[in-house]
């Protein structure tokens, strides 16, 4: 069922909803009588609404430590930012002064930004006010104002700073451009005219106004091994103006950071070192692998090939890290005895630059037993390498 009235997150926060919740989510797999047992209590309606919360709050949690107390459409979970980059990208804005969360949502990024001070939520939807309301409550969050508004006309030089999440969705369909959102481009460009400290939430695929790649700071966030969002920060909240910049959060909530101009010269590697380095997806998405090369000593391993190798063990969430244990050529025959040999029955295999479908070797290699490896695949349709190494474990994040 999709939540369309307004009424109905409302029902769902008040206690007799909260009754029903707590009764439902007591019987996850409900059998029939039990499921009859509830919709005669409060109808078929609120019993699929009930139903619907319970289903989306397990997804939810990846997001948000407190989802068992939250409420959700399908539609804004999924729009919605962690609870983890909503934190981090609060700390730009001072604290204790009123800052406007323009688009609000379910409230994801709102969140965040009260924890820190006052905030006026502001949406066109009252069904995302309401979400973001409840949420807000749910999270214990005093000092958040609603406002139903369009966000292109919300008076921003009445607060000292804003952030938006423009909807990327055109007729339905989501699209990482910024000439697809709400508000587009020229609207948001007459918002930060009145107030230029402006943080705006883009795709990581997004490409921003030429303009905005001189005024703004860019930033790409991510977690869990993925790019979750760019964002372009102006004014009194961009610290390096002009520049990319890339930030990775750990699931201990520590955040590696790296900042440059994009797209400068790799060093090629003489030769093959012990370690290997994957960049993280927010260090590709800003294209600053060059920029992660030069902090730690790294060369490419070949030519337009985003991996990097070196000589010593680096620990931090821009890079995924393996230790090499041998290099051989893409030989069915030749890897199934080296995986036999070595007992692997656990088989990672990541592909670059070449054309190898990773499940279908997957299944021509018949691994068992009990050892782990990876396979780092890379090269042109005329020459492959494979690098068999293991994934180094995180240790304490720089």
């Amino acid at each position: 069922m999709v939540i369309t009235d307004p009424a109905d997150i409302d029902w769902l926060a008040s206690e007799t909803g909260q009754h029903y919740l707590q009764l439902a989510a007591a019987s996850p797999a409900p059998t029939t009588a039990r499921r009859e047992a509830l919709r005669r209590a409060m109808g078929a309606e609120r019993l699929q609404l009930v139903l619907e919360q319970l289903a989306l709050r397990p997804r939810a949690r990846r997001k948000f430590a407190r989802a068992e107390q939250m409420y959700f459409t399908r539609k804004l979970l999924e729009q919605s930012t962690d609870e983890s980059i909503a934190r981090y990208k609060s700390a730009r804005f001072p604290r204790d002064v009123c800052v406007a969360d323009l688009c609000v949502g379910l409230g994801g990024d709102l969140l965040g930004l009260g924890e820190r001070g006052p905030v006026v939520a502001v949406d066109l939807d009252p069904l995302a006010i309401r979400l973001a309301r409840a949420n807000c409550r749910a999270c214990g969050l005093t000092q958040v104002d609603f406002v139903l508004a369009d966000a292109a006309t919300f008076p921003v030089d009445a607060c000292v700073a804003w952030h938006i999440d423009p909807d990327r969705r055109e007729q339905g369909r989501r699209s990482a451009q910024p000439d697809c959102g709400q508000p587009g481009p020229d609207v948001l460009q007459q918002l930060i005219a009145r107030q230029s400290s402006a943080s705006i939430k883009l795709a990581p695929a997004a490409i921003a106004p030429p303009s905005w790649q001189t005024e703004a700071e860019l930033e790409w966030i991510g977690t869990r091994r993925e790019c979750r969002q760019q964002v372009a920060w102006f004014g009194t909240l961009a610290r390096q103006p002009g520049l990319h910049c890339a930030a990775v959060i750990d699931n201990r909530g520590h955040v590696a950071t790296l900042c440059g101009s994009p797209d400068s010269e790799i060093p090629l590697a003489d030769s093959l070192q012990p370690y290997v380095y994957e960049p993280h997806a927010s260090v590709l998405a800003a294209h600053l692998t060059q920029e992660l090369a030069g902090k730690y000593g790294l060369a490419a391993v070949a030519p337009g090939i985003a991996y990097l190798t070196g000589t010593q063990r680096i620990d931090s969430a821009l890079v995924a890290g393996f230790a090499v244990l041998d290099v051989l050529p893409l030989d069915r025959k030749r890897l199934r005895a080296w995986l036999r040999t070595r007992r692997i029955g656990r088989l990672e295999i990541k592909v670059r630059g070449a054309l190898v479908d990773p499940q279908a070797l997957r299944q021509q290699l018949h691994v068992s037993g009990d050892g782990a490896v990876t396979l780092l695949i890379m090269g042109t349709p005329q020459r492959v390498s494979v690098i068999a190494a293991d994934r180094l474990e995180a240790a304490a994040r720089s």
